[in-house]
């Protein structure tokens, strides 16, 4: 690049977007390859613009607009798309939803390289179709190749971001509960569950109530899967008490229990496993009381083609304390980032 005073730029070319801020307003005032006129110098020294960049080709070196294009390419993140340049960058932005997941280590790598930048949403968001998720650009206005051609070697072997779909599922309820059971109580379980899942593509397929008795839990859920439940929700019964018995039936019924109890709050007993292809989450009394709970937090993933894994729930930790915020912003807050 070539650096110019703007009285003595009139009929360059700039190599650069040149932003302005104002009330209500940020963005280009200037867009690259715009010819600068006489009438364009005064705007320039009002926005504190006393020399622009004209660019000037260079061996090895690439501009901010190609190396954001490059960027964008080499994640190659399928169900998105982006754009053309803005002002040095890309957003990469969803085209459907689904459950966004970034590879940490990867891109701690990537962002390790000079001039190389890109933000995204943290792994395991749920998002929406035209939800933006990552941005990319380098810091100055040009690098040298060679940093690019690092973060795409490192792309190739390893994929940065990736959303994937929700898929249809079939799913039965199972809440347990002497109290429930023998009427002694309404259920509010139920509307809970409900709510939930059918944010997703879900067909609930049954809903049945149960004692607390390993046997009749058991009988009620392999009626379930005969039907082709392929999600398994129990609520209620998750506690230590002696008469919690539904993760001893779950236990019971042959599923690979991955965790019982998560380092997590609200929700710490909640339980999940998978018998076969068949996802199971049991869901502790929390969920009935409070917005926001583990639950909300795992649901999303069990409508992928992706299982959850032991390594996943103990990652939980580090944003698993609930804030109890009086208005609940989940997921654009700190809690269940996994």
């Amino acid at each position: 690049m070539k650096k110019v005073k703007v009285e003595e730029a009139l009929g360059m070319k700039l190599c650069h977007d040149i932003t302005a801020m104002r009330e209500g307003f940020k963005g280009a005032a200037f867009k690259r390859g715009h010819v600068i006129r006489e009438e364009d110098i005064p705007l320039l020294l009002n926005i504190g613009k006393r020399h622009v960049y004209i660019w000037e080709d260079t061996a090895g070196e690439i501009h901010e607009e190609e190396a954001a294009k490059r960027m964008a390419e080499m994640i190659g993140l399928e169900n998105a798309h982006y754009g053309p340049p803005k002002e040095g960058k890309i957003v990469l932005t969803s085209g459907i939803s689904g459950l966004y997941r970034v590879n940490t280590k990867l891109l701690k790598k990537i962002n390790s390289i000079e001039d190389i930048t890109i933000a995204t949403l943290p792994d395991h968001y749920p998002v929406k179709k035209g939800t933006k998720v990552a941005s990319m650009r380098i810091i100055p206005l040009v690098t040298k190749e060679e940093n690019i051609l690092a973060a795409e070697k490192l792309c190739r072997k390893e994929r940065l971001l990736k959303i994937l779909p929700y898929r249809q599922r079939r799913i039965g309820v199972i809440i347990t509960g002497s109290e429930i059971y023998t009427g002694r109580i309404e259920d509010r379980f139920e509307p809970v569950v409900r709510s939930k899942v059918l944010q997703y593509p879900a067909d609930i397929i049954g809903v049945s109530v149960c004692d607390d008795d390993i046997a009749m839990i058991d009988e009620q859920a392999k009626e379930l899967l005969k039907r082709g439940a392929d999600l398994l929700i129990f609520a209620g019964g998750m506690s230590v008490d002696p008469d919690d018995v539904t993760p001893a039936a779950i236990e019971a019924l042959g599923a690979d229990i991955i965790s019982y109890g998560v380092p997590a709050q609200p929700g710490n007993m909640t339980l999940a496993a998978y018998l076969g292809d068949t996802a199971i989450l049991g869901v502790p009394g929390a969920a009935i009381s409070l917005p926001t709970t583990m639950f909300d937090v795992l649901l999303p993933q069990m409508f992928t083609d992706e299982k959850l894994t032991r390594e996943d729930l103990v990652r939980l930790g580090e944003g698993g304390l609930c804030q109890r915020c009086r208005r609940c912003h989940f997921p654009n807050c700190t809690f269940g980032r996994y």
